[in-house]
């Protein structure tokens, strides 16, 4: 699974970064998780507003900070 959470390097980013971290760890599975931050490479991968989260290629949320429960739900349903 790769994750990615795509940001300016904002507070918001990096609370989402720890968020998918925490997620990963209380889930534990394997995941590669990337922290985005070029705007170029975030502007082409369709998100609208950051902070991103990005999911094995599928955009699953942008322009919030999903709490550390909501990105278990969305990691979840890549795991079924």
């Amino acid at each position: 699974m790769i994750i990615k959470v795509l940001g300016s390097g904002c507070k918001n980013c990096k609370k989402l970064l720890e968020n998918v971290k925490e997620g990963v760890k209380e889930l534990n599975v394997k995941a590669e998780i990337e922290y985005i931050t070029d705007m170029m490479e975030i502007a082409n991968s369709g998100i609208m507003r950051t902070p991103g989260l990005i999911i094995n290629g599928k955009i699953v949320s942008y322009g919030k900070v999903p709490s550390t429960e909501e990105v278990k739900t969305f990691i979840l349903d890549f795991v079924k």
